[in-house]
């Protein structure tokens, strides 16, 4: 007989898109990265304005860029992962937070995935923060990037190409759930698309934090890591040699959502990449133990930010990128990879008000943590 756990677990995992079947042929959707394209269907608002520059302890701009669904050892059989690899900062002790997809990427803006188990549309109370706010308190630009989605701030749930293909995905937003952000115009247009990318790389107005979202293929959702791969080699490897994406005090985090096997910890290949490197550190590995949330600790740290009272206050899973600990003198937590790290591949079981099985209510931030900015809670200012 399969237990109740069991069975919630073989579900989990059936609709994540794990068994769905994988191409392997990479098709170029533009001359380069930097162009326009009719393939990502949604027309350019033309260009962010320009802004001031807010520097930084470490850097002054934070990429990331996350993949879909693979496992360490499947991204580090890749040449392409290996050859980044050689101009960066491996973090082998990297950790993704749950699964399925969705709880992840809402965890990264948020602090939390209070509880979500599904890649169900869901929103989040205007009153919960998010990385947007503490940002904005600063006056450091930002926006997401999302591959194929046909509008700004589209609030659909997928978008589907004249070709016929769903290359498009809500779940795959971080920002969209929060009511902060998809009830606020203003903000809900920092949401853009590939075409609005090509504008603002080629007049240097991209935000100081910005996050990219490949689409279901080129990401590796339907197809795998061989085909990411590819798509990183067009699309990321050239923009490394380009000073409006990358200068000299860029720092970028290349990371998957989370690993495809739920029967294992969560670890998943992530790497450092970026002119903020420093040039002895480059194809070095990095053992410390980090999680998603360790994206927020990082940005706070270098910015001197606020917190969101949530788990990026959690010394445990979010310790901040060493190099960058190293240089602004802040403590991690000293635990490195390998055994007795925290389970974080249990799905479908953790309470929260997103979790209709287990449901909880919304929980009141750790109003009294001083995160790694050195900053209390966003909220009580």
């Amino acid at each position: 007989m399969i237990s109740p756990r069991a069975s919630l677990f073989v579900l989990s995992v059936l609709g994540s898109g794990v068994f769905s079947t994988k191409t392997t042929t990479f098709t170029q959707p533009a001359a380069a990265p930097t162009d326009t394209s009719t393939f990502y269907v949604g027309a350019s608002n033309g260009s962010l304005p320009k802004t001031t520059t807010v520097p930084g302890l470490v850097f002054d701009r934070f990429v990331q860029i996350w993949l879909e669904n693979t496992d360490y050892s499947d991204a580090a059989a890749q040449p392409a992962f290996q050859n980044l690899s050689k101009d960066g900062i491996t973090l082998s002790g990297y950790y993704a937070l749950t699964h399925p997809s969705e709880p992840n990427y809402i965890a990264s803006a948020g602090g939390s995935f209070w509880g979500l188990a599904s890649d169900d549309d869901v929103t989040i109370p205007a009153n919960v923060s998010t990385v947007v706010d503490l940002l904005e308190a600063k006056g450091i630009s930002w926006a997401e990037y999302e591959e194929n989605m046909p509008t700004d701030g589209y609030l659909g749930d997928s978008f589907t190409n004249p070709d016929g293909y769903t290359y498009y995905m809500r779940k795959h937003s971080p920002l969209v759930s929060y009511d902060s952000v998809n009830q606020n115009s203003t903000r809900l247009a920092r949401l853009r698309n590939f075409n609005d990318f090509a504008y603002d790389v080629g007049n240097n107005t991209l935000p100081q934090w910005f996050f990219v979202t490949p689409n279901m293929k080129d990401d590796g959702h339907d197809t795998g890591v061989a085909y990411a791969s590819d798509w990183l080699n067009y699309w990321l490897v050239p923009l490394l040699q380009d000073p409006n994406f990358n200068s000299a005090r860029t720092l970028i985090l290349l990371t998957f959502d989370e690993n495809s096997n739920y029967g294992i910890n969560n670890e998943v290949y992530s790497i450092l990449l970026g002119g903020a490197v420093p040039t002895n550190l480059k194809g070095t590995i990095d053992d410390t133990y980090y999680t998603h949330y360790s994206s927020l600790s990082t940005v706070q740290n270098n910015w001197g930010l606020d917190n969101l009272g949530q788990q990026d206050c959690n010394k445990t899973l979010a310790n901040v990128f060493q190099f960058v600990a190293d240089m602004t003198g802040y403590q991690n937590n000293g635990m490195k990879n390998g055994t007795g790290l925290p389970l974080t591949n249990i799905t479908g079981t953790i309470p929260g008000p997103l979790n209709p099985t287990y449901p909880a209510p919304w929980p009141a931030p750790n109003t009294s943590c001083v995160g790694a900015g050195g900053g209390g809670y966003i909220g009580s200012k």
